[in-house]
């Protein structure tokens, strides 16, 4: 049985490197990739899904959810890192990096906090697999599965953490600790003009 970490689909302020609100949805290409990475489901669907409640993973979760008849289980233990007063403004203008910043911007995460929930989010999805009896996918975002695999997963030998994380990603690790990752990152299912371009940022 395995544990499935999924990104989800490109939106415009993605594309735009802009920091989002949890209310943006999935643009025009991240709806391809979602019924995408669906379809790849489909062949063999998880035992439950489970995402975080931000509009671009839960619309992504719904898109797995429709290719195999499998609900959705949504939770805002599994949201992005909350960029507080600094949602809605570009990554490129900042002037510097606030998503990898161990401080908070202003009515946001400090990354303590934001890891604190990781922790908390990783006892839930262990519930919530163990519930399922089997595989469980798991959508959620770009800096959130970067920091679950840094701090609850082990990399064998040769395999690095990902800097970068196509969206509709898979990653793929073992549903028991110490969680040994086998896959991470494929977007294979992807193709023609739903291919990630890498222009994003991850965590934006």
């Amino acid at each position: 049985m395995t544990l499935m970490l999924i990104r989800h689909g490109e939106t415009e302020l993605n594309a735009a490197r802009t920091l989002q609100f949890p209310d943006t949805p999935l643009g025009a290409r991240g709806r391809e990739q979602a019924l995408a990475v669906g379809r790849r489901f489909a062949a063999r669907p998880p035992a439950a899904i489970v995402s975080s409640d931000m509009a671009r993973a839960y619309q992504t979760a719904q898109a797995i959810s429709q290719a195999t008849g499998i609900p959705v289980i949504a939770s805002p233990l599994l949201g992005e890192r909350n960029f507080g007063d600094l949602r809605g403004r570009r990554f490129d203008d900042l002037g510097y990096d606030p998503i990898h910043a161990d401080e908070g911007p202003p009515n946001g995460e400090s990354m303590e906090q934001f890891r604190a929930r990781i922790a908390q989010a990783y006892q839930w999805i262990i519930e919530q697999r163990a519930r399922a009896g089997g595989d469980l996918a798991v959508v959620s975002h770009g800096l959130f599965i970067r920091h679950f695999l840094m701090g609850h997963t082990h990399f064998p030998e040769g395999m690095t953490y990902p800097e970068q994380l196509a969206n509709t990603s898979v990653t793929i690790m073992s549903a028991e600790p110490p969680h040994l990752v086998s896959l991470v990152g494929c977007s294979m299912h992807l193709e023609g003009g739903a291919r990630d371009d890498g222009k994003g940022v991850v965590g934006v």
